[in-house]
């Protein structure tokens, strides 16, 4: 007789930040996780940590998602261990600073390829096994989901796919039973925003959130079946702005506050 796979939770980028501190929610919650990212070593001290705290040890893959096999070569490791997805979390992404023009064109393609094309096809590649599990989906975007981003004109634009493709997946999913939720935090003390090139005290204190916090409200959204989650009052207003205003105000905005932001020291 043919093994039942066991369902598990997959967490991309799960080697520091969010992704962490996803893991660790789950794993409390009493989800068997499974723990993706480039950096192998890290993913097992964060195992040997959920275990040590009395949970069951996540399974680790260590895994490039830039690679153009990646996610085959996911989908075939959890086959050969007896796992199925019931949930995909999708928080691996990265962001760089500075004008689209002056950037190196390979690193923001390879942005594009993370952000949205490994996201997409996680997304999509199980969702037979989310439909038979009553599972879900957890897409990370950010608040720059909903506004354009002069300064990071790429990173902005990755994240407003996700949001448009994860609040559609919402509604073409629920009648087959699986949730989609699509997560948009503000500022997170993380090292997202050192190797983005953003600088200290870019953003306000009063705006950033722990890492712990914005994976407790993913969680809890994806569990409720809410389509979207943004974290905090003052993010949340942040998301209403591009309703308020006129368009080119938002983009000017956004653009002053970059170059503000890039300045020495961060001084504003």
């Amino acid at each position: 007789m043919t093994a039942v796979p066991r369902p598990v939770t997959l967490i991309t980028g799960a080697s520091a930040g969010i992704g962490t501190a996803l893991a660790r929610v789950f794993a409390e919650r009493g989800h068997e996780v499974v723990l993706i990212a480039r950096r192998g070593q890290q993913l097992i001290e964060i195992a040997d940590e959920i275990e040590r705290a009395g949970h069951k040890r996540p399974h680790v893959m260590a895994v490039d998602l830039l690679r153009a096999d990646s996610i085959t070569r996911i989908a075939n490791d959890l086959h050969e261990r007896g796992l199925e997805p019931q949930i995909v979390v999708n928080n691996a992404g990265h962001g760089l600073m500075g004008a689209a023009a002056d950037l190196d064109r390979a690193d923001q393609l390879a942005m594009i390829d993370l952000n949205v094309r490994a996201l997409t096809d996680l997304s999509l590649r199980f969702i037979d096994s989310l439909a038979r599990q009553r599972g879900g989906i957890l897409n990370v975007a950010s608040v720059a989901s909903f506004l354009p981003g002069p300064g990071m004109a790429i990173y902005h634009a990755t994240k407003a796919f996700v949001l448009s493709f994860s609040e559609a997946l919402h509604h073409e999913l629920k009648p087959r039973g699986v949730r989609v939720t699509v997560l948009c935090p503000g500022p997170v003390a993380t090292e997202f925003y050192a190797r983005a090139g953003i600088p200290e005290k870019y953003f306000p204190s009063f705006m950033t959130l722990s890492a712990e916090r914005v994976a407790r409200e993913g969680y809890l959204g994806l569990m409720h079946g809410k389509r979207v989650v943004v974290p905090g009052l003052e993010n949340k207003i942040v998301t209403f702005l591009p309703r308020l205003l006129p368009r080119g105000f938002v983009l000017d905005m956004v653009r002053n506050n970059v170059r503000g932001g890039s300045k020495p020291n961060g001084e504003s």
